[in-house]
C-alpha cells in the first residue's frame, strides 16, 4: 500500500509541477515539431522510469532487436495491466502514440501530455468516430510516428486468456505501409491488478516479435490478420510464462 501511495503522490506532483514544461513544449512545437516530439518523449520517459523504479519491477526484455529503428511501426500487444503502457513506452526508440479509450481525454493535465505524445482517443461505442481515429493513426505512421494499440479493446481481467483482436486495428499498418510488431507481455497484472490496491515487486517478461508486413501475407491470413497476430502472441505468452517458474 505504501508504494501505491508514493506513486499516486509522484504522479500528481509531476502533472502539477510539469505545467510550465507543457507551455515550453507548446512553444517549441510551434517552431520545431520534431524537437518537441523528442523532448516530450524524454520528459515522460523519465517520469515513467521513476514510477517503474518505485514499483520494484524487474523487466526481462526479449527480441528488442526486431524493432526497426528506421521506420514507424504498429505495435500490437496483449493488455492485462495499467502498467503495460509504462513498461513498453520506456523502450520505444522513436516518438510513439498510444491508442487509448476516449475517457482518458477527460483527465486534466494528463490529457495534454498524451496529446503531446501523439496519443489518440478512441470512442469504442461510435463506429464513425472510431474510424476517424484509425484514419488519424494511419496519417501518424505515414509521418514517422509509431502507434501502439491493444486490439483486445479493453484491459483483459482474466489471467492467461486473450480477448478477440479487433481486425480494424490492423488497418493502421496496412494503410500506413508500416510493419506490425507483436508485443507479448507476461505477468504485468502481478504488479498491481492482482492484489489491488497494493503494488508488489515482481518480474515481467516483454518479447517483441519479428516484423509482420501485412501485404506479404497470403490471402486467408491477410483476411484474418488479427487472429494471426493473436495466435503469435498467445504462443509466445505461454512459452515465456514458463520462464517465471
Amino acid at each position: 500500500m505504501f508504494r501505491f501511495i508514493v506513486i499516486v503522490i509522484f504522479v500528481v506532483l509531476f502533472l502539477i509541477l510539469s505545467t510550465p514544461l507543457m507551455l515550453i513544449e507548446w512553444i517549441i512545437g510551434r517552431f520545431n515539431p520534431g524537437l518537441k516530439d523528442r523532448s516530450s518523449l524524454a520528459i515522460v520517459n523519465w517520469a515513467f522510469r521513476c514510477i517503474l523504479k518505485m514499483t520494484g519491477v524487474k523487466t526481462i526484455v526479449l527480441g528488442e532487436e526486431n524493432v526497426p529503428k528506421d521506420t514507424a511501426v504498429l505495435y500490437v500487444g496483449n493488455h492485462r495491466s495499467f502498467f503495460d503502457i509504462l513498461l513498453t513506452y520506456v523502450r520505444v526508440p522513436r516518438p510513439t502514440g498510444y491508442v487509448s479509450k476516449k475517457e482518458m481525454n477527460k483527465w486534466p493535465l494528463l490529457n495534454i501530455w498524451m496529446r503531446y505524445l501523439h496519443c489518440l482517443f478512441l470512442d469504442r461505442e461510435n463506429i464513425k468516430e472510431g474510424l476517424k481515429t484509425i484514419l488519424t493513426a494511419v496519417e501518424k505512421v505515414k509521418s514517422g510516428i509509431s502507434i501502439c494499440i491493444f486490439p483486445e479493446g479493453t484491459r483483459n481481467k482474466t489471467a492467461d486468456t486473450f480477448l478477440p483482436f479487433h481486425e480494424g486495428s490492423f488497418k493502421i499498418a496496412e494503410k500506413g505501409g508500416v510493419p506490425i510488431i507483436p508485443i507479448t507481455i507476461v505477468n504485468s497484472a502481478a504488479i498491481f491488478e492482482d492484489q489491488f490496491p497494493r503494488i508488489r515487486k515482481t518480474t515481467v517478461i516483454i518479447e517483441y516479435g519479428k516484423p509482420i508486413n501485412v501485404k506479404e501475407l497470403d490471402k486467408e491470413t491477410h483476411k484474418h490478420v488479427g487472429s494471426y497476430v493473436r495466435d503469435i502472441i498467445s504462443e509466445t505468452y505461454f512459452r515465456n510464462k514458463e520462464l517465471l517458474h
